[in-house]
């Protein structure tokens, strides 16, 4: 299980916080407008480097065989099928006026700062500054109106909860590559798979902890006065409902391709 506790849930946050033919004009300006179509496009690289890192870090395999489990990984996630989920469930999910109060947001100057601000914390490359930092900036905040304003933060952008649920399904994908190369010699995916279930309770913990460094991180450049600005658009009724929705539907986007992990490598190494 040393593979599955490799992976940084700190830093894939962001990623909970797309068109198709039949798009809403509404629901697709709004998509535009927020971060989210850059972020969501970082899903690929993200996952699958989550995966390849764990494999490697864990000695258990050679890193060839890391790197072509990774970019199986990254294969199993299409950026436009997430697109098109999320306008689908925005439609269904959200009223006219409720995504017309999101677009007005967004096409802010303070959140199109903050926008900038999440899609630069959100690349893969950054997620060692993101770490470097931590102890710095704990210790920079500690006390601070802003360390106190982070539950709020976190309770409103789901933050926390979407992150645990990510680092699941992640070391998910993870067990499925385990798995398969365990054989018969190794506990197999079932039981890997709640082990990983049963510790999410002490997940929670650690993934509280480094979402706030993530939440300190991103919002340095932020006021005081701009942090709160932000934090009350998300608890709005229009902010909201788009938090929930979008980070429900990202989250089914993410979890579904990674239950077919497993599969995808036993035909891939074990062809019949």
């Amino acid at each position: 299980m040393r593979a599955l506790s490799q992976v940084k849930p700190a830093l894939l946050f962001l990623l909970l916080v797309c068109t198709s033919a039949t798009a809403s004009p509404l629901a697709d300006s709004v998509l535009r407008a927020s971060p989210i179509d850059e972020i969501v496009a970082q899903y690929p690289a993200m996952m699958s480097q989550g995966v390849r890192e764990g494999l490697k870090q864990s000695g258990r395999v050679e890193p060839f065989i890391a790197n072509t489990i990774g970019n199986v990984v990254s294969n199993s996630f299409s950026v436009a099928e997430i697109r098109a989920q999320v306008i689908e469930d925005l439609n269904q999910g959200l009223s006219d006026q409720q995504l017309n109060s999101v677009l007005t947001w967004y096409e802010t100057p303070l959140a199109e700062k903050i926008a900038r601000a999440e899609v630069a914390a959100s690349r893969p490359a950054v997620w060692k500054d993101v770490e470097a930092a931590a102890a710095g900036l704990q210790e920079t905040y500690k006390g601070s109106e802003r360390e106190k304003l982070f539950d709020r933060f976190d309770s409103a952008a789901r933050a926390t909860e979407s992150t645990v649920d990510t680092t699941v399904a992640v070391q998910l994908g993870l067990a499925s590559a385990m798995a398969v190369f365990n054989g018969s010699k190794g506990p197999t995916f079932e039981q890997l798979q709640q082990k990983i279930e049963s510790q999410r309770g002490m997940l929670q913990g650690l993934v509280a902890q480094q979402v706030y460094v993530g939440y300190l991180y991103t919002y340095q450049e932020l006021s005081t006065s701009e942090l709160k600005d932000y934090i009350e658009f998300l608890e709005s009724d229009a902010g909201s409902a788009f938090t929930r929705v979008v980070t429900n539907s990202i989250q089914r986007s993410i979890t579904d391709p990674v239950e077919s992990v497993g599969s995808q490598l036993t035909r891939y190494f074990n062809p019949q």
